[in-house]
């Protein structure tokens, strides 16, 4: 059992619009971290700026709220220079896919070992409603008012593109699922992205309507668990099957199918061909996919340099800065 519980991570008042998806996902962070049992010293949280970025000032541990799109790159430091904090990054889909898109894919690239999480809305909600980089095409803002012409991002897309490790999902409004997954995160070596689908209630209010309560996604997401078939619906009575080089949705029953027709997960396929389908479904043909989605294991950027400055240093006939200069000519001044 661990020693800590969610108020000894708690800090601040929280200063976001009421029913933001940020007020939720702060109380399942908390409430992780008391699960995960790292002392509040041990851990560091980093963010850009944005709303979600404000998230830091209301956590009891290490923190930064650095500059717009450098949360990854601050984090990245941070992990390296210390090694053994447990470091948490928070974005928005603005703050971590615009301005700081490059360095969300040299973080996922390098596998660092944090934790990267990113709130998407779908909209910039700090500047006043934009379109962000996840805005669906056609989306109405007040920097598109005729619809956006551009075709969005998708995060697990970008994340395995840059041969990203982990990916997993959750609904800001689901504290179980939540809690799930930032555990999972944390238990993983290297680079973990966590997409929390959240509302903006001021600028993009309903964007996820269809998971964002617990009957909406006992209807339209599927929980996915390693070695567990792929069974969604208010009775776990749909299933994935593979269908050519896609996925298509059966019901139990029908045409002679039975459960063990049904895909099983593998989170821990080095090939990201299916764990890529998955991440990408949307509905209302397919179920939006919640959990796990990957999770496979590589080595670390950190444990690399690391073991690389021992190596060299081993191999080096100084260790301090008065043995190197002795390891040149020496001249007496008088």
């Amino acid at each position: 059992m661990s020693e800590y519980t969610a108020k000894d991570f708690k800090k601040g008042q929280p200063r976001w619009c009421p029913g933001c998806g940020d007020h939720f996902f702060l109380a399942s962070l908390h409430k992780a971290m008391a699960e995960i049992g790292v002392a509040p010293w041990d851990t560091a949280v980093i963010s850009g700026i944005g709303c979600s970025s404000r998230l830091p000032h209301y956590m009891n541990t290490y923190g930064m709220n650095t500059i717009h799109g450098r949360a990854a790159a601050i984090a990245t430091g941070c992990k390296v220079a210390n090694p053994k904090l447990t470091v948490w990054q928070v974005s928005g889909d603005g703050d971590g896919l615009a301005i700081g898109g490059n360095h969300f894919i040299h973080a996922n690239r390098r596998n660092i070992d944090i934790n990267m999480i990113l709130l998407n809305n779908r909209i910039y909600g700090l500047t006043k409603g934009q379109y962000s980089p996840t805005s669906p095409r056609g989306f109405v803002s007040k920097s598109s008012p005729y619809g956006t012409v551009e075709d969005p991002f998708n995060p697990a897309e970008l994340c395995f593109g840059a041969r990203g490790h982990f990916f997993a999902r959750a609904v800001a409004t689901d504290a179980p699922g939540t809690i799930d997954i930032l555990k999972a995160a944390y238990n993983h070596k290297g680079t973990a992205v966590c997409e929390i689908l959240q509302n903006c209630v001021i600028f993009n209010d309903g964007t996820h309507n269809s998971v964002y309560n617990k009957e909406g996604r006992a209807k339209n997401a599927i929980y996915l668990e390693h070695g567990k078939p792929m069974l969604f619906g208010e009775n776990k009575e749909f299933g994935l099957m593979q269908e050519s080089f896609g996925l298509k949705v059966v019901k139990l029953g029908e045409n002679g199918i039975t459960e063990k027709d049904i895909l099983i997960h593998d989170a821990h396929c080095p090939d990201n061909t299916l764990q890529l389908k998955l991440a990408l479904m949307e509905g209302p043909d397919f179920p939006i996919a919640l959990g796990v989605i990957r999770d496979v294991d590589a080595p670390t950027y950190n444990d690399a340099v690391e073991a690389q400055i021992e190596e060299v240093k081993s191999k080096k006939k100084y260790h301090n800065f008065e043995e190197l200069l002795m390891t040149n000519d020496i001249w007496e001044v008088k």
